[in-house]
């Protein structure tokens, strides 16, 4: 008879996160790519999000909604998963409450730092960054580990006075974002410079649109600055969002993927450019600052004008082998890595 205690038993993860499906960003498809790799290692894993209670959207975002939980019905949740290791992977309400129940339980939890919200926040109420940085700050000392995605957004935060920052890079699908033949906007004038992500204010969407370039500028996604965006500029092309292969091979048709922002913390888009082999071109900033390490793949400069005459020039083979750098299978060892058990602080102070 097969002795019990030599099965081996798999660990369990609990993720919770207040950024899930519908909505379409790095955070989404980062948790849901890592915890793929982290089920081939022999996990389960578990996702606690707003799915599982009543929300509400937040006005001029309607694809992202708040949760409506109390601390009784996220506690019940958790203890139905009965997990080895949390995961914290937003600050909003279900963060807040899935910190506390570790908390009021002396529970070991690690937590990740994924975009920048007083920045965010700042630009449409006038709420001081101090104020959200003190927040933010706050929210993730209670945390064993802070997992942020590049070096850059590490110094920032500890000169912020953030402690604990380990890196959680990201990756890349190599097959579905991989290079080939140029199959869209043969019918538009070249170059064909390509814009993939939300459309609002933080993305700072209109200085790739406002650029004094030849060609095309092609927008694919959405949000509450599209409409706007539209009628300002009718020269642009505006596709909505795309997804997977139809998103791969928007990529190897560009000619140069403009990422203009300055707030994101990383940018999946770049990497997945990169994949395509389609050179990027960005402003000097956290994320494309460290993803864009090799000035054979990508451009920077604080004119984005002059950074995509200079992408226009690098070879595609050269972007791509950079984006080979990028897995989610090293991505996903990093966040095991990491993990915090949960008895961990319960037994330091028993």
């Amino acid at each position: 008879m097969l002795n019990q205690a030599s099965i081996p038993v798999s660990p369990k993860l609990l993720i919770v996160t207040d950024a899930w499906r519908p909505q379409i960003n790095g955070v989404v498809r980062t948790l849901e790519n890592v915890g793929q790799q982290l089920i081939q290692r022999g996990y389960q894993v578990h996702y606690l999000t707003p799915e599982r209670f009543w929300t509400l959207p937040v006005p001029s975002y309607p694809e992202v909604r708040i949760s409506l939980a109390s601390l009784g019905a996220v506690s019940r949740q958790i203890e139905a998963v009965a997990p080895d290791h949390i995961h914290i992977a937003t600050e909003g309400p279900l963060g807040l409450l899935a910190r506390q129940y570790c908390i009021d339980r002396r529970f070991g939890f690690t937590t990740s730092f994924h975009t920048r919200f007083p920045e965010y926040l700042a630009m449409r109420v006038p709420v001081p960054q101090q104020w959200s940085y003190g927040y933010l700050r706050w929210f993730h000392a209670a945390a064993a580990r802070t997992l942020v995605p590049t070096p850059s957004l590490r110094d920032d935060l500890s000169a912020r006075g953030f402690a604990r920052l380990g890196l959680w890079t990201r990756g890349v699908d190599g097959a579905c974002f991989r290079p080939g033949p140029k199959t869209h906007f043969t019918d538009l004038p070249g170059p064909h410079l390509l814009y993939v992500g939300r459309v609002a204010a933080e993305k700072n969407v209109e200085a790739f649109l406002a650029l004094k370039v030849p060609g095309t500028r092609i927008v694919v996604g959405d949000g509450p600055d599209c409409p706007r965006l539209m009628r300002a500029y009718p020269d642009a092309v505006f596709m909505g969002y795309r997804h997977g292969e139809e998103l791969g091979a928007l990529y190897r048709s560009a000619d140069v993927l403009v990422f203009p922002s300055r707030t994101d913390t990383f940018g999946n888009v770049i990497t997945e450019a990169l994949a395509s082999g389609t050179p990027v071109a960005a402003l000097p900033v956290t994320g494309p600052l460290d993803v864009l390490s090799d000035p054979r793949a990508g451009a920077l400069d604080e004119d984005l004008g002059v950074a995509v005459a200079r992408a226009l020039t690098l070879k595609r083979a050269d972007a791509r082998r950079h984006g080979e750098r990028f897995a989610w299978a090293a991505s996903a060892e990093q966040l095991r890595a990491a993990l915090e058990p949960l008895q961990s602080r319960l037994a330091a102070t028993a």
